[in-house]
């Protein structure tokens, strides 16, 4: 089984009590949509476990800002974050972070952070039979933090949801366990006192 994982945004408490919970229903390999850092207190943590346990990270825009020393310019509050969090990154997790991959595809499954038009920054709020690349019937995407699935006809969109932030009127962290072809959403309680005083 695979757990997969999108959003974390520097959510050490949600990201441990997901990893706890995955391990717990079997899962043995993790694949990260990306977004490790931002928002949250403990970037450094959460880029340093998935390290450890050797997890592929997808390039998410707010990791972008960190492997190109760019910023986001749609908001100062966002920018601001990223200033510290550049701050409390050590140069190894700057370097893990600088080996996130653009996608990953596996046969006819595309995983990626943004959407088809922009792997990094697009945001899927709409879609459609339309949406899918050529020759991917299984589409996989973060980035606007919202737990859901859309089948169309033999085509599956999947959002995992957000480990750290989700967006969608849960504040359980969200992800999901791919176990053969069955996809399995998972929402996880973590103490959030905790996120909130890192």
């Amino acid at each position: 089984m695979r757990a997969i994982l999108s959003d974390i945004h520097a959510n050490f408490a949600a990201l441990e009590a997901v990893l706890d919970h995955a391990t717990a229903l079997g899962v043995t390999e993790f694949l990260c949509l990306g977004d490790v850092i931002g928002y949250n207190g403990q970037p450094e943590d959460c880029v340093r476990r998935l390290a450890q346990m050797g997890i592929v990270n997808i390039l998410g825009n707010h990791d972008s800002y960190i492997t190109t020393g760019q910023n986001c310019d749609r908001s100062k509050v966002v920018a601001s974050i990223i200033d510290k969090h550049r701050d409390a990154l050590s140069q190894d997790s700057v370097n893990w972070l600088m080996q996130s991959v653009d996608s990953v595809q596996e046969g006819e499954t595309l995983f990626l952070h943004g959407g088809p038009n922009d792997h990094v920054d697009e945001y899927l709020y709409e879609v459609g039979p339309n949406t899918f690349p050529k020759a991917v019937q299984r589409l996989f995407a973060g980035h606007t933090h919202v737990q859901v699935r859309h089948d169309f006809g033999d085509k599956t969109f999947v959002n995992p949801g957000s480990v750290g932030q989700p967006r969608d009127g849960d504040p359980r962290a969200a992800y999901v366990v791919l176990d053969g072809e069955t996809i399995q959403f998972q929402r996880v309680a973590y103490d959030i006192d905790r996120a909130v005083a890192a």
